[in-house]
């Protein structure tokens, strides 16, 4: 900017730390919060720390939530004997869109990266295997990338053992791709040619 007014440099800066926006976009996103009315400007910034503090994990599946369970986690119609493992919150999402998919979720929270510095340890491992009692097949939904299949061939060895299916998606969703910027015919595709691991 050719001229500073602090408290519009730091409302920009606070945008563009988000992943994915750039400079010009935080600037676009900084003058419409300034273009608000006073009341909706506060609306807006109390919903930033309303999410921030009550949004949490899930007790079951480590998903995202403001109460104990998830609404899936809670919702009786789901398949319990079917856990989909996706490495991030926003994977639920798209494969709920497909409308396809009855059973539940768990969800890592990353993918196994050495060069990141993410082992086993950092994800919800733990926490999946604690849940495994009465499953049969465990679907390893994780990103077609290095790290997401790292992780689903460190989880198929972890659970082939304990006499769990493990299957993963079907190879129509591209390589190198993450699953949120995914068409839901393209996932529900890839949901309906899963393969065993």
């Amino acid at each position: 900017m050719s001229y500073d007014v602090a408290a519009l440099s730091n409302l920009i800066e606070q945008f563009e730390r988000i992943p994915g926006v750039g400079q010009k976009s935080a600037q676009r996103m900084a003058f419409y919060v300034l273009q608000l009315p006073l009341e909706d400007a506060h609306k807006f910034a109390d919903s930033i720390v309303e999410a921030r503090e009550k949004i949490h994990r899930c007790a079951i599946c480590c998903n995202l939530t403001d109460d104990d369970l998830c609404p899936i986690c809670k919702n009786p119609a789901r398949d319990t004997s079917t856990i989909c493992v996706v490495e991030d919150p926003r994977d639920v999402i798209a494969i709920e869109n497909t409308r396809e998919y009855r059973g539940v979720y768990h969800v890592l929270h990353g993918a196994i990266s050495p060069t990141d510095n993410i082992g086993p340890e950092q994800l919800t491992i733990q926490e999946l295997l604690k849940r495994l009692d009465g499953v049969k097949e465990v679907i390893m939904a994780t990103s077609t990338t290095p790290g997401g299949d790292v992780t689903a061939m460190y989880l198929s060895r972890l659970l082939k053992p304990l006499g769990v299916k493990v299957t993963r998606l079907a190879y129509g969703v591209p390589v190198g791709a993450n699953l949120e910027y995914a068409d839901t015919v393209t996932l529900t595709r890839a949901m309906e040619g899963r393969r065993e691991l």
